[in-house]
């Protein structure tokens, strides 16, 4: 794996954030830092979500921010350019993977079935996020597609919670597990920094218990 994958892989826990409002951008990251969580999947549902990437970027070089829902080869450029160090979509976009992998970009696609596992072997893939993870079979699909794809790790996200989060963690082809009860959005509307850099404490805290 390259150094971007490899730092994700230390995160266990990667927050997955939606901003509607990037002057929440800083707060937030500082929150996050603090919390022991030093990485975020920054949604680019919102108009805000460029600019919040630049701004995590640049006030927290220690973190590694990445852009999530990233629907365009058009979305890579703005998100690369604008600090995100890699790039995650909800599905196997092929023209958004090739291009990733043709400009050197760490690039996570959505994977929730064998062929869309068999495409990112094909290209060389080493980690894809199976979304939406409990909805598509959760923790037993991603045991029953790891069977066959022994090289390939995956990245859960899409109803992972304090609960369930040990037991995804605890199989050894987990890569990370992507997720957002550290920072909902009423949260972050509410201003409630704190609390969500105790929230990333607690999610470390119960990573650590399963892996060390």
């Amino acid at each position: 794996m390259n150094d971007i994958l490899n730092q994700l892989e230390k995160c266990m826990i990667v927050p997955v954030v939606v901003l509607e409002n990037s002057k929440d951008a800083k707060p937030l990251g500082e929150a996050l830092c603090n919390g022991g969580l030093p990485c975020a999947e920054v949604t680019f549902r919102t108009e805000a979500a460029e600019e919040s990437i630049r701004i995590m970027s640049e006030s927290f070089p220690e973190m590694l921010v990445g852009a999530g829902t990233v629907l365009t080869t058009e979305q890579v450029d703005r998100a690369v350019n604008a600090g995100a160090k890699f790039i995650v979509s909800p599905g196997f976009d092929e023209e958004i993977v090739d291009y990733c992998l043709e400009k050197g970009i760490t690039v996570l696609p959505g994977c929730a079935t064998p062929s869309e596992v068999a495409k990112a072997v094909k290209r060389g893939l080493e980690v894809v996020k199976f979304f939406p993870a409990e909805q598509a079979g959760g923790l037993p699909m991603i045991k029953a597609m790891a069977a066959p794809y022994t090289m390939v790790k995956f990245m859960p996200t899409g109803g992972i919670n304090p609960e369930n989060v040990k037991d995804y963690l605890a199989f050894n082809k987990i890569f990370a597990c992507g997720g957002s009860w550290m920072v909902k959005n009423t949260l972050v509307e509410n201003q409630e920094f704190d609390k969500i850099c105790e929230l990333s404490k607690e999610a470390v805290t119960i990573a650590k218990s399963i892996r060390g």
